[in-house]
């Protein structure tokens, strides 16, 4: 890193400041290119710490790009045949992707797990994981399918991130209220939010605020974690309180 850089201090004082960063547990590294592009690499704690520490990154005055080279720690290790597995049983567990062709790739080979064609189909996705990082690649029909498809990857034990690559077709345009959709569709899946209903979202700008109550402290989180694991969000305020 180059210390006397006035960018680089401007951008660790940032990090140290934003509460979902811890650098003394998890420390990044930063180096700027010769056209200012901020690399930030390393590990990090959370899908929270790493889009704070990209969207600190890119909003620096000075920084004309940021080079993404940050991956979660994943709470449990996995290979990459044991992330792409689980993937698989979530994807085909899904009601929302039945109409979708589900493909993997495994050893150099494309493999598919579920076929879909005609008016119907729903989407052609593509699956692939190395060094713990799972990729999306071909089409769905709406933001939502892409969203959920993402989250649906962060949920896999092991994964250290989701590059989605997903396009929508036709092309859609995003909004507040997609986003809302797609985390309420989100929340009603997860196994460990048993009263989604409870928990009231708004979206502004890609910026989503979390209302309501909860029965524990463990489930706070984990709505907070499925927002921030939503496509294109970079904050998320947590509100919801906690009670019987």
């Amino acid at each position: 890193m180059k210390n006397g850089s006035p960018i680089l201090k401007t951008v660790w004082a940032a990090l140290e400041r934003e509460p979902h960063i811890n650098l003394h547990r998890w420390p990044v590294q930063l180096d700027l290119t010769g056209d200012n592009a901020l690399v930030v690499e390393g590990d990090v704690e959370s899908v929270a710490a790493k889009k704070r520490a990209l969207e600190i990154a890119g909003t620096t005055p000075g920084v004309r790009g940021v080079v993404d080279r940050l991956h979660v720690a994943p709470s449990e290790h996995k290979g990459d045949g044991e992330i792409l597995d689980g993937f698989k049983t979530l994807l085909l567990d899904v009601r929302e992707l039945k109409n979708c062709t589900l493909r993997v790739m495994k050893k150099g080979q494309t493999l598919t797990l579920q076929e879909a064609g005609g008016e119907d189909a729903s989407g052609d996705i593509l699956v692939s994981v190395k060094d713990g990082v799972v990729t999306l690649d071909g089409w769905v029909i709406s933001l939502s399918h892409k969203r959920l498809a993402g989250v649906l990857a962060w949920w896999v034990p092991g994964c250290r991130d989701v590059v989605n690559g997903l396009e929508v077709l036709p092309p859609e345009l995003d909004n507040d209220d997609e986003v809302s959709d797609a985390l309420s569709l989100v929340l009603e899946m997860d196994p460990m939010i048993p009263h989604p209903e409870q928990i009231r979202i708004h979206s502004h700008n890609y910026a989503v605020t979390l209302e309501g109550l909860v029965e524990t402290q463990s489930e706070k989180d984990r709505a907070e974690q499925d927002a921030w694991c939503l496509f294109a969000v970079d904050k998320v305020i947590n509100r919801l309180a906690v009670g019987g």
